[in-house]
């Protein structure tokens, strides 16, 4: 492997971590936003009362969030 090459890849697998970190925070903070616009506690309704229904929603949305921001990020 040359230097170039080396130099090269090296510059992908970082740019490839930091669109990844930036990818998360997204996605935590359209979570969050998620959680506050909706009504009641989603947390204790996923927690406490194991709200099934709730949970299969909210993991709709968790994937709908990340392909929206993967999408954003590429």
């Amino acid at each position: 492997m040359t230097h170039d090459a080396f130099a090269n890849l090296l510059s992908n697998v970082i740019a490839a971590a930091i669109f990844s970190a930036i990818g998360i925070v997204l996605f935590i903070i359209a979570f969050i936003i998620f959680d506050k616009i909706t009504p009641g506690s989603l947390w204790k309704e996923l927690i406490e009362d194991r709200n099934q229904a709730l949970g299969n929603l909210m993991g709709a949305v968790a994937i709908a969030l990340a392909i929206i921001i993967a999408a954003s990020v590429h």
